[in-house]
């Protein structure tokens, strides 16, 4: 399988961290945020990676390069106009595989992808869109499932902030979705999800996720990240 990342994100909410690097380049403890993702997906055995990049994008290609230092094949795709998220994994058509996963370079999760594909053919799904229960999903998309966990109501950035699923931006998909994204900028959240409603699944996991979008989820991230490595080196010094 291969691997679409995402990370044309400016990280406007992000200043003054992101005043002079692309948000998928804000470190987490010591490395930059997409490098924790390409880290997660070799883990996984997802090797041949597109990148989709816009804004700062050069940035991202001078720190990755080919990705041979990580033991994975990076293939660039770079807007000269935005494309929108939906609209930048077309742009990838001829480099996925018949299905593929789709994952944001601007995210942090440990989540475990193995499960999560092999939760997608065992639904034989076309679209399998990684969830999970937020208490306050401000800013994020929120949906509802049915008893088989089928996606029967999705809204991107409700007003209403009661606990909810949401949507991680992680995603298996079945090449064909990419006919139904017309050319130009198109949206994941805003335009394709909503019109799959009744067609498509959810896999639900309690795993660690964050989007890192703000400054204070951004802190609390690197808070917890550096608890658990403390915890970690306390142990194995035990031993």
């Amino acid at each position: 399988m291969r691997a679409v990342i995402m990370a044309g994100g400016k990280g406007t909410r992000l200043r003054p961290l992101t005043n002079d690097i692309p948000k998928p380049m804000v470190k987490i403890i010591d490395k930059p945020v997409m490098e924790h993702i390409i880290n997660l997906l070799r883990k996984h055995e997802i090797t041949e990676i597109a990148v989709t990049l816009g804004h700062m994008s050069q940035c991202i290609i001078d720190y990755f390069g080919d990705g041979s230092k990580w033991d994975v094949k990076l293939t660039y795709f770079v807007e000269d106009t935005p494309l929108g998220t939906a609209g930048s994994v077309k742009g990838t058509q001829n480099f996925v595989s018949e299905d593929f996963l789709v994952i944001s370079g601007d995210a942090f999760t440990d989540i475990n992808l193995t499960d999560a594909i092999r939760y997608h053919f065992a639904k034989d799904s076309i679209f399998t869109l990684i969830a999970q229960p937020h208490p306050r999903p401000e800013g994020l998309g929120v949906l509802k499932t049915d008893f088989n966990n089928k996606i029967i109501e999705f809204v991107e950035k409700p007003k209403d902030l009661k606990p909810s699923l949401i949507n991680t931006g992680i995603y298996i998909i079945n090449k064909k979705i990419l006919d139904l994204i017309p050319e130009g900028n198109y949206d994941f959240g805003k335009q394709l999800l909503p019109s799959l409603t009744g067609r498509i699944y959810a896999y639900i996991t309690y795993e660690y996720w964050s989007d890192i979008g703000t400054l204070s989820s951004y802190y609390y991230t690197n808070y917890i990240l550096a608890g658990q490595l403390a915890e970690q080196n306390k142990q194995r010094q035990s031993v």
